[in-house]
């Protein structure tokens, strides 16, 4: 379970420069000269394990910023974020464990020249088996279509491929929770699906799945809860029936 409680973060410049350019600049807001608007403004929720959420909204709105502090990528400015009942702050290796991410740039997420390197370096620094993580890279590779390239290198695949690389990344890990940032940013129409088939069968196995996204294509049937950020707030949690009607009203496309 992630809960958040009471949660409030701002960008401005006594953060370090490193910190704030790992953060997409469409969720940093413009500081004054006293205090900045919250990128995220006072918000509590609770994502259940085995829950499958939509967390959408305009950019800007705050929704990167949130799910980075889910597993202590971003540190509040005040409330508090806990994983399975421990605050994140406490034990970063069990929460980002626990809590598995990709990017909305997959290049933040890499830490190997090879694709077969990538994927397995978080496994392996989970301390199992060769055997099981050369399993893991498989299915995982399988589960994006990159079966059998996993010695190619990174920086000669495609903006797609490189995508899909960061999703087996975090889908090797096995996480009680799978948190995945605009995943479906150029990939074209049958890796999609792949994804998106991968997504419901893990769903459906017990992991948690949260969908940052601006594109709900194909998510409201799997989806159990939207969440729509709006200015840093949560301007809307509902079942997706109950979420269609209210979307375009809080600035994000409703699908076809």
């Amino acid at each position: 379970m992630i809960e958040v409680r009471d949660l409030v973060y701002r960008y401005d410049d006594t953060k370090g420069s490193a910190e704030a350019g790992r953060e997409s600049t469409a969720d940093r807001d413009d500081a004054t000269e006293t205090e900045p608007r919250p990128a995220v403004d006072d918000v509590s929720l609770t994502i259940d394990d085995g829950s499958f959420v939509v967390l959408a909204g305009p950019n800007g709105s705050g929704k990167t910023t949130l799910v980075r502090q889910f597993n202590s990528l971003l540190d509040p400015d005040s409330g508090a974020v806990s994983v399975n009942g421990q605050p994140v702050g406490g034990d970063v290796v069990a929460a980002r464990t626990a809590v598995a991410m990709t990017f909305q740039d997959p290049r933040d997420g890499f830490v190997a020249a090879t694709v077969g390197a990538d994927v397995a370096f978080g496994p392996e620094n989970l301390g199992l088996d060769r055997d099981e993580i050369d399993r893991r890279v498989r299915e995982a590779l399988a589960a994006v279509r990159l079966d059998g390239r996993e010695a190619e290198r990174i920086d000669r695949l495609s903006g797609g491929e490189r995508a899909r690389v960061a999703i087996a990344g975090a889908l090797a890990m096995a996480p009680d929770h799978l948190v995945l940032d605009e995943p479906f940013a150029g990939l074209d129409e049958p890796a999609r699906q792949s994804v998106l088939d991968r997504l419901r069968a893990l769903h459906s196995d017990g992991t948690g799945i949260v969908v940052v996204t601006h594109d709900l294509r194909d998510l409201v049937d799997p989806a159990d809860r939207v969440l729509v950020m709006n200015e840093g707030r949560v301007a809307l949690d509902a079942p997706p029936d109950d979420a269609i009607d209210q979307l375009s009203t809080l600035g994000v496309r409703a699908p076809c």
